[in-house]
């Protein structure tokens, strides 16, 4: 009988994943052993815009809400940490393959161990395969994506190489194996829910696809390649299908989201994409031409916007005197995106490695990573390169779903280290392929190192202007007679910031070459070649790396709760006893703000995702009214009665009971607005219009407690009823709320048309007046109205999609599915060990 296991196979396995684990934990170590976090401005938002789901599974043992209150005048919780019963499976597997490590640990050893996975598929030694891990873990986005609290784009990216994984496994015909691993990571990292990640992927997944398409023509084994390809399609179905509830409902939110379309026709039209975001939207974070040699010299354009230049040693000995002061305001970064938490840096003899590639490395597989990173460069470039970003956005279906297009690097920072360690595979298999042919070693050396060389002699030969085209502006308010002077001051300045990290490019890329050249010279062995290689790799992308996240970025998890500590106006406010009402803080930045929404319901809030309808509002009609308000009370000196209201009616129709108002002292001072209409009031009348565009545009024009404005395409629900002047006799007034009900006593001397100042949101909500189902229609653009009949009723709101249910048996099914796989796997694998 077989002995049926062989530790020692496994054993460099173990070893590797063990140096995974040192590695991670290294990186992390002071800030995981004192207890310290990362206070980013995501990150907080996170907690802030989580803080009522927190308490109301408290409330309700552990149950979730898919209703928020607190942010937008309300909107559904689907994209706010969603978690479903069908999702806790995946959620104990997603521990346990991180090892159930440390918060940050956990998230450096998943990224290591993927694409360890992926290189072991390609059949790569563990050294090999360690090497690739290093390269790509390192790169530096993943972390300036730590530092910035964009935890769930990074857990996407680190599931995303052992998905590639599966599908090599799979088109080298190993079915079941393959199978599961697509199966299993695709639902990973569909459930790590950053879609644009996934969606970033699927293109380099259909150029590998390509690339054994015509492999299999090649070989003519073409009836494989299509067998194989309906194994990765069931698997595919079956990984995304264990993500049923989380796709359907983010598919349904997404339709009324900004990533939607706009029911209006004549608003900004200029910069719409049809059924996406606005052009400008997606464009706005778009990476510059010449920004793209980050790649190999990561501080092309000063880095990160986080550091003042008086911050840099090296830029402040070429500063003037008379200008120290001055440069304690302006940004190290001078490329032009809006700001940056950092640039993409793939490690500079990695991108040496890649070029090698290019010649060493044979079959379809090279050029799909070509075509992958080509793609990924100019689709980075967003405005700077429109022609391809309309393309794109117009014909390409759902890239207008997606911003910061800048991000698309990721397939780039992916390719690279991929094609990189399959040349030092090539070169290590076949050493004397370079033997016969060193010029190509001195080609790809050229290319990078070459450039390095000359970034940092002759830095002005290829650059331009080392000032943006924001700071230019804003540097002509100096004196006349300074600007030129500080114009070439800073210049210098950032001149030596560039040369600097051109320097370091140039003898990285030297040491590896001298690297290859003593390996293919037969003066260092195969093992010890990979093992430099890697440790240069490591100490250059570490070193970049720690620049965007060190343990200065950490704090003490108490301080981050103490950024949440209610401020004199919030308490002020919270001793208000009224059930239910809003806050408009005007003190922060009200549409980005996530710490607000910790301690009120807010008019604003912090989300990528805001419902469109109420996006519109807030370009329409809040901004302009925000402005306004703002200017009465400093000229009204704070006295809120003498205001005119009409000049702020959307946010009283929204309930803003409460404006916080910035003070001169850093301070912020509540005001109770008298004008708010409260929870819900009867109106007169109902003006039906044609469009869109027209009911929006009547809220600046009707008296909003008196008179309403639908849509005509909600008028049949009515059901003739029309609305005649409000009894003043009639009340309407909350009762009980939670974050998914809210429950009106009405007392109607006759039928009657209340409006609420709630936001419509058309699935889930099952509404009831005395326990009978109601339907109600959208009035005043984003909100709800109700028609009530004559009498004494109880009218509720509850939050319940029923297709939760639907969606979580789907899930259940793929789950199984995905269990019964795994058995057969372990049964196949002990029946042929007990084989004679």
């Amino acid at each position: 009988m077989k002995n049926s296991f062989d530790f020692k196979k496994i054993l460099p396995d173990l070893i590797v994943i063990a140096g995974f684990i040192l590695v991670s934990f290294i990186y992390f170590a002071s800030p995981v052993t004192e207890g310290r976090v990362i206070a980013q401005s995501d990150s907080l938002a996170a907690i802030g815009q989580g803080q009522e789901q927190r308490d109301y599974m408290e409330r309700h043992d552990g149950k979730r809400t898919r209703w928020n209150l607190s942010m937008f005048s309300g909107m559904p919780s689907y994209q706010m940490s969603p978690t479903y019963d069908s999702s806790k499976p995946q959620d104990a597997v997603k521990k346990a393959y991180s090892l159930f490590l440390p918060n940050y640990v956990g998230l450096a050893f998943i990224m290591l161990l993927g694409f360890y996975i992926l290189m072991r598929a390609l059949k790569a030694s563990p050294l090999l395969s360690a090497l690739g891990a290093v390269i790509w873990a390192f790169s530096s986005y993943f972390f300036i994506l730590i530092a910035a609290g964009h935890i769930w784009k990074f857990v996407t990216l680190a599931y995303i190489p052992p998905t590639i994984a599966g599908m090599i496994y799979i088109y080298r015909k190993k079915y079941l194996l393959g199978g599961l691993v697509f199966m299993l990571f695709v639902a990973f990292q569909v459930s790590s829910n950053h879609p644009q990640m996934t969606y970033y992927f699927l293109f380099v997944m259909l150029f590998i696809a390509i690339a054994f398409f015509i492999e299999a023509i090649q070989k003519k084994e073409l009836p494989g390649f299509v067998r194989s390809t309906a194994v990765l399609l069931a698997a595919g179905i079956i990984g995304v299908a264990a993500n049923a509830s989380n796709l359907y409902h983010t598919y349904e939110y997404s339709k009324e989201t900004m990533r939607g379309k706009s029911e209006l026709a004549h608003h900004g039209e200029e910069n719409k994409t049809g059924n996406g975001l606005e052009r400008d939207y997606i464009t706005a974070w778009s990476y510059g031409i010449g920004e793209t040699w980050t790649l190999l010299v990561p501080n092309t354009k000063g880095g990160t916007s986080a550091a003042r230049i008086a911050e840099n040693e090296r830029a402040m000995s070429k500063a003037r005197p008379e200008y120290q002061q001055l440069y304690q305001q302006i940004g190290q970064y001078w490329g032009e995106q809006p700001f940056t938490a950092g640039p993409v840096y793939v490690g500079a003899f990695v991108l040496a490695l890649f070029v090698l590639g290019l010649f060493i490395v044979k079959g379809p597989l090279k050029w799909a990573l070509l075509a992958g990173t080509l793609f990924s460069i100019l689709l980075s470039w967003g405005k700077n390169f429109m022609g391809l970003t309309d393309f794109f956005i117009d014909w390409i279906p759902m890239y207008n779903k997606f911003r910061a297009v800048s991000s698309i690097l990721v397939v780039a920072e992916f390719c690279i280290p991929l094609l990189a360690v399959l040349a030092v595979k090539e070169l290590i298999q076949k050493p004397e392929i370079l033997k016969n042919n060193v010029k190509q070693l001195y080609i790809s050396l050229g290319v990078t190192g070459g450039m390095a060389l000359l970034f940092a002699v002759a830095p002005k030969l290829f650059f331009s202007s080392f000032i943006s085209g924001q700071e230019t502006q804003a540097l002509q308010s100096l004196p006349p007679e300074h600007i030129q002077a500080v114009i070439a001051n800073l210049t210098d300045m950032r001149v030596a910031i560039f040369t600097a990290d051109a320097w370091r490019s140039f003898f990285i890329v030297a040491i590896g070459g001298v690297l290859v050249w003593l390996f293919i010279n037969k003066k260092l062995k195969a093992e010890w070649t990979v093992a430099a290689i890697l440790l240069l790799c490591l100490v250059d992308m570490w070193g970049v790396n720690k620049r965007y996240l060190n343990d200065s970025d950490f704090v003490p998890e108490s301080n981050q709760q103490q950024l949440f500590a209610p401020s004199p106006a919030d308490q002020y406010i919270l001793q208000d006893t009224t059930k239910y009402y809003r806050v408009l803080n005007m003190a922060t930045s009200t549409f980005d703000d996530g710490i607000t929404p910790y301690h009120h319901k807010v008019i604003g809030g912090y989300h990528a995702a805001k419902l469109r309808r109420y996006q519109d509002l807030i370009d329409i009609h809040l901004r302009s009214e925000m402005m306004a308000l703002q200017q009465g009370i400093i000229q009204a000196q704070g006295e809120m009665d003498s205001l005119n209201a009409d000049r702020f009616k959307v946010l009283n129709m929204l309930n803003a009971k409460w404006i916080i108002m910035p003070a001169q002292d850093g301070a912020t001072i509540p005001l109770e607005n008298p004008y708010a209409m409260g929870n819900a009031w009867f109106v007169d009348d109902i003006r039906f219009v044609e469009n869109a565009d027209e009911e929006i545009d009547a809220l600046g024009a009707i008296d909003l407690r008196k008179e309403a404005v639908a849509d005509k395409k909600y008028e049949s629900i009515l059901a003739g009823f029309r609305p005649t002047p409000a009894d003043s006799a009639s009340t309407i007034q909350l009762t009980d709320y939670d974050s998914d009900f809210v429950t009106y006593a009405v007392d109607a001397k006759k039928d009657e048309l209340a409006l609420f100042s709630e936001i419509y949101y058309p699935k889930g909500w099952q509404i009831t007046i005395d326990g009978q189902p109601a339907e109600m229609l959208r009035a005043n653009y984003t909100l709800r109205a109700l028609h009530i009949p004559a009498g004494q009723h109880t009218v509720e709101f509850h939050f319940d999609p029923q297709s939760i249910k639907v969606t979580d048996s789907i899930a259940y099914a793929a789950l199984i599915i995905m269990l019964l796989t795994v058995l057969f796997l372990v049964y196949n694998a002990v029946r042929r060990n007990d084989r004679p």
